[in-house]
């Protein structure tokens, strides 16, 4: 699935499936549960936890950038970024959960409130992209669903994302490590190999991590 096909409606959808995923992998964790290791090299859950938090307000910037033509990045710096996610052992597992619900809210009211033509409104993301905000709800569905599954609680694997999201996944991370072919395999095997995550391929080449 391209760009051309993938919708601003499917964007929005998966953003909002993976914002209820993420949610509901929290929702039972207790202060053990959020210091446990996630499944990404060196980072507890907590840590996990910070980091999408900190992407939702950072993409909020964005959103407030579209919304208004007054330039806001979504970090003030590399430190900046770095020290959101820092912050997350500090942090309760209750403060760290009211962090990640009222984020999401919030990024999820501002997105609502966007116009046709903000939309179209052109903003510069971390990685130095200039992008419509249109491409915002992407950027948070690939936050949310990918790290659903970097949790590391079971609850959700890459078979429990929504196929289309997979496709669209697929579709842009073999672009961007320029692959041709893919291995046969379920597609959320393909998707979590090509995102350099455990998977259950065999014979495929290791990939680093993606994200």
């Amino acid at each position: 699935m391209s760009t051309a096909t993938r919708t601003l409606t499917d964007a929005r959808a998966w953003a909002r499936t993976g914002t209820e995923l993420l949610l509901d992998a929290v929702a039972g964790l207790d202060e053990a549960g959020f210091s446990a290791p996630s499944a990404l090299p060196d980072w507890t859950r907590k840590h996990l936890v910070a980091h999408v938090a900190a992407n939702a307000d950072a993409l909020g910037n964005l959103v407030h950038w579209a919304a208004t033509g007054e330039k806001k990045p979504m970090y003030a710096s590399a430190e900046e970024r770095a020290a959101g996610i820092a912050k997350g052992p500090a942090l309760s597992g209750e403060e760290l959960r009211s962090w990640l619900t009222a984020s999401a809210h919030r990024l999820a009211a501002g997105l609502d409130r966007l116009t046709d033509e903000q939309w179209q409104h052109e903003v510069v993301t971390a990685q130095g992209r200039t992008v419509s905000a249109t491409e915002l709800p992407w950027m948070r569905a690939r936050e949310v669903c990918v790290h659903a599954v970097d949790l590391g609680t079971g609850v959700v694997t890459f078979a429990d994302l929504p196929e289309d999201f997979l496709t669209a996944l697929v579709a842009e991370i073999s672009a961007k490590r320029a692959l041709t072919e893919l291995p046969d395999g379920p597609l959320p095997e393909v998707a979590a190999w090509l995102a350099g995550r455990p998977h259950a391929l065999v014979g495929v080449p290791e990939l680093g991590p993606w994200l």
